[in-house]
C-alpha cells in the first residue's frame, strides 16, 4: 500500500502529508496572527496616535512623531532576527517561533492598556516606544522561522514556492484583520473611538495568542533541522557563522526587498494620512480601500508564489519591481484626481504589484542560504530591509510631500527603490530548479 510506504523523512505518504499540512496551518495562522499585532499599530499610528500621545504638535508633525515610534519596531525587527535566528539554528524552528508568537501578542495587548498624554505625559509616548520595539523584536524572529517551517517540510523544490507562500498571506490577511477590527470598532464607538475604540483591537490580540499557541504546540520540527541535529552540524554562533561565509546574501536579500516593503507600508499606511489629510476623504471610506486591498492581496500573494515555481523565483520578483516601480506615478496620478471611486480603485489595488514580489519572495531568499545557517540568514537579510525600507518609508513619503507639496517625488522615491530591487534580485543565486534534495537525503 502507498500509505506503508517510507517517503520522506521516515514517514509513510499519510504521514508526511499530514505533517506538512499541520505545518503549513501553524506557519500561516502564526504569521496571520503577528502580522495583525504589527500592522494594525501602524493603521492606528497613522489614525489617532499623533492628538492622543503627542498632542503639543500641529497636526502633520503629530504624525510624523507617531511614525517614528512605529519606525522603532522596524528598528526591533533586525535585533529580533538575529536574537531568535541564533536560536532558530541551535535549538529549533518550533521552540523559537512560540517564543516569538508569546513576545509580539503580550507586547500588542499591553498597547491597549497605555495612558496617554492627557493622563501620564510624554511618558504615554515612552511605553509606547518601548511596546513598538518589542513587538518589532518578535516579529523580526517570526518570518524566518515561519518560512522555513513550511519550506522545509516540502520534498523537492518543484512546489517551494507555492508552500513557501503560505506564511506570505499572513501578512496581507493580518492587515485585513487589523483593518477591519478598525473598522468594526470605529463604527461600535463612534465618536469614543480616540477615547477607548482604538484599544479594544490591541486587546483581543491575547485570544488570537491563545489559538496560534494551541496550533504551534502541536506541530513537529522540520526534518532539515532534524538532519542538522542528528550529523552534529550545529553551528555554535550561526549568526557570526552566516555574516563571515554568506554576507553577499545577507546584503542582496536585504535590497532587493525595498520595492516590496517600502511602497508597501506607503499603499498602506501613509495613505491614511495622505487620503485623510490631503485627499479629504473620511477615515472609514479610507479603511474599506485598504480592507478591499489586502483581500486582493492575499488572494494573489499565493498564486505568485505558485507562479514562480514555473517561470522561476528571480523572473517573478523582477516582474514585480518593475510594476511597482511604473504603478507608483499611477497610483498617485488615480488619488489626486479626487473622484471617490477612482480614490478607492487605487487603494483596491495597491497591494497587486506588491504581492507580486511577496509571494516567491520567501523561498527566493530561504534558498539563498545553507540549511544550518538559514534560520539566522534569512532572518537578518530579510529584517535588515525594515530599517531601510519599510519603517522610513512612510516618513520619507510624509516629508516629501510636506517639502514639494506634490506627490510625484514619491512616486520617483518608489521608482528608485524598484531599480534598486531589480539590480539586487539579478544577483542573488538563483535556486529554481536546482537539485537540493541532499538537504533531505539521509534524514
Amino acid at each position: 500500500m502507498a500509505d506503508a510506504t517510507v517517503s520522506f523523512a521516515g514517514l509513510s505518504e499519510t504521514e508526511h502529508r499530514a505533517q506538512l499540512r499541520r505545518a503549513l496551518i501553524a506557519s500561516t495562522v502564526g504569521t496571520t496572527i503577528e502580522w495583525y499585532d504589527f500592522l494594525l499599530y501602524g493603521t492606528v499610528s497613522a489614525l489617532v496616535f499623533g492628538p492622543l500621545f503627542f498632542p503639543k504638535s500641529d497636526p502633520l508633525m503629530g504624525v510624523l512623531q507617531s511614525f517614528g515610534v512605529f519606525f522603532i519596531g522596524f528598528v526591533g525587527r533586525p535585533i529580533g532576527a538575529a536574537i531568535f535566528g541564533h536560536w532558530g539554528d541551535r535549538i529549533g524552528r518550533k521552540a523559537t517561533l512560540i517564543a516569538t508568537l508569546l513576545l509580539t501578542g503580550i507586547a500588542t495587548t499591553a498597547v491597549g492598556l497605555v495612558p496617554t498624554y492627557d493622563q501620564i505625559g510624554m511618558w504615554g509616548a515612552v511605553i509606547l516606544t518601548v511596546l513598538r520595539l518589542i513587538q518589532g523584536i518578535g516579529v523580526g524572529g517570526e518570518w524566518g522561522g515561519s518560512v522555513l517551517l513550511a519550506m522545509e517540510w516540502a520534498r523537492s523544490n518543484h512546489n517551494r514556492g507555492f508552500l513557501s507562500a503560505w506564511p506570505q498571506f499572513g501578512a496581507p490577511c493580518g492587515l485585513f484583520l487589523a483593518n477591519c477590527a478598525v473598522l468594526g470598532f470605529s463604527e461600535l464607538s463612534g465618536e469614543q473611538f480616540n477615547v477607548w475604540g482604538w484599544r479594544i483591537p490591541f486587546l483581543i490580540s491575547i485570544v488570537m495568542v491563545g489559538i496560534g499557541m494551541w496550533i504551534r504546540l502541536g506541530i513537529s520540527e522540520t526534518p532539515v533541522f532534524r538532519r542538522i541535529v542528528a550529523e552534529e552540524r550545529i553551528e555554535r554562533v550561526p549568526v557570526l557563522e552566516v555574516l563571515r561565509r554568506q554576507p553577499k546574501q545577507v546584503i542582496l536579500s536585504a535590497l532587493l526587498r525595498l520595492p516590496e516593503q517600502g511602497p508597501g507600508f506607503i499603499v498602506g499606511t501613509f495613505i491614511f494620512t495622505y487620503a485623510t489629510t490631503v485627499l479629504g476623504q473620511s477615515r472609514n471610506f479610507v479603511l474599506m480601500g485598504v480592507i478591499s486591498q489586502t483581500f486582493i492581496g492575499f488572494l494573489w500573494v499565493v498564486c505568485a508564489g505558485a507562479l514562480s515555481d514555473k517561470i522561476g523565483r528571480k523572473n517573478m520578483y523582477m516582474l514585480g519591481a518593475a510594476l511597482m516601480g511604473v504603478f507608483g506615478f499611477v497610483y498617485f496620478a488615480m488619488l489626486n484626481t479626487g473622484i471617490p471611486w477612482v480614490i478607492f480603485t487605487a487603494i483596491a489595488i495597491s497591494l497587486v504589484p506588491v504581492m507580486t514580489q511577496y509571494g516567491p519572495e520567501a523561498a527566493l531568499i530561504a534558498e539563498s542560504f545553507s540549511p544550518r545557517l538559514r534560520y539566522s540568514g534569512t532572518s537578518i537579510g530579510y529584517q535588515l530591509a525594515s530599517i531601510i525600507a519599510g519603517g522610513p518609508s512612510p516618513i520619507i513619503s510624509t516629508w516629501l510631500f510636506a517639502t514639494f507639496h506634490s506627490s510625484i517625488p514619491i512616486a520617483v522615491y518608489i521608482a528608485i527603490m524598484a531599480i534598486v530591487g531589480i539590480a539586487s534580485t539579478a544577483l542573488l543565486t538563483d535556486y529554481t530548479g536546482k537539485d537540493i534534495s541532499a538537504e533531505y537525503a539521509g534524514v
